[in-house]
């Protein structure tokens, strides 16, 4: 076995080199002698600093490996040469077309970047997003879903995802972000529970109850009322055959409306993504049993008889 000779000063063969990555040279520390040039720095191409928010440290490895994509998207592009040579042209077009990504890459990627942006777009966190991606990759390779476009699916998964995770999303909110009609949305999200084999949690005004109020700005008091009412309004089945979103708009509603901090049906449609009618209707059918929905400890600013009936 051969022993590979390291570099070192033939003055100070025992001094510590110092690395200049930007001259590319080693340098002795006690006399100064370049003992090595043209060192390669595998650092970090630019500098990246604690207080940045970037999505990627730009060093020279690329992106991270997706697990999701078939080969890992490691694959090797040769770039045009500037030269005009055909032959080097035509070498490059045969080697991209035979070494580049694949279609069904190409298609998922596509999918995982519409995921991603429609998560940006109402603030969802990381984990929605890769579980909404491995659901896509499940319903894309099964190819059980054919005549369906990718924008319905992604929608679906995304939607699928945010009940899995326990915060679920309304269909009007999910179509808001992306390009499909809450219609196409439902009837995919059924389809891929039935081909996945998988479930969702039953949602419940609950789940709602806490972006609604904090989005309207309405204090943790009227909030806390508001889930209470809707609880019982359940318990006392009074509102069967409703929506949990519109209980929920409904119990807001009759909560504010018996406070100091009173929003219309118009102000929490708007947010709960439901017709004012919609939320008329329901506060209808709890009203006449106001007495019994209100918490004891809550502290009415407008008396139970004093409140609208409509």
């Amino acid at each position: 076995m051969t022993r590979e000779k390291s570099v070192a000063c033939r003055h100070h063969p025992d001094a510590p080199l110092i690395e200049d990555y930007r001259a590319g040279d080693m340098i002795c520390s006690e006399c100064g002698l370049v003992v090595g040039d043209r060192v390669v720095d595998v650092g970090s191409e630019w500098r990246t600093f604690s207080n940045e928010k970037a999505t990627s440290d730009p060093s020279r490895v690329g992106a991270a490996q997706n697990p999701l994509l078939s080969g890992g998207d490691l694959s090797t592009l040769i770039e045009k040469p500037s030269g005009g040579n055909a032959d080097i042209e035509g070498f490059a077009r045969t080697h991209n077309s035979r070494s580049g990504m694949s279609g069904a890459d190409r298609s998922l990627m596509n999918a995982f970047r519409e995921i991603s942006i429609m998560a940006d777009r109402i603030n969802l966190p990381r984990k929605i997003v890769d579980r909404a991606n491995q659901l896509f990759k499940q319903v894309h390779e099964q190819k059980s879903l054919k005549g369906r476009s990718n924008d319905t699916i992604a929608s679906a998964c995304l939607y699928i995802a945010c009940r899995q995770e326990g915060v679920p999303r309304t269909l009007k909110e999910i179509c808001a972000i992306g390009k499909i009609s809450k219609k196409e949305i439902g009837r995919c999200f059924k389809l891929i529970l039935k081909h996945l084999e998988t479930s969702v949690d039953l949602i419940t005004s609950g789940d709602f109850m806490s972006r609604f109020c904090s989005n309207l700005t309405l204090p943790l008091s009227v909030q806390k009322a508001a889930t209470y009412i809707a609880r019982r309004a359940v318990e006392l089945d009074l509102v069967a055959g409703r929506s949990p979103i519109s209980i929920a708009a409904a119990a807001i509603y009759m909560a504010s409306q018996a406070s100091e901090e009173k929003r219309s049906q118009k102000e929490i449609g708007d947010i709960a993504g439901v017709a004012d009618v919609t939320i008329r209707q329901s506060y209808r059918l709890l009203f006449p049993k106001a007495r019994e929905l209100f918490p004891a400890d809550f502290k009415f600013a407008v008396p139970i008889e004093r409140l609208p009936s409509s």
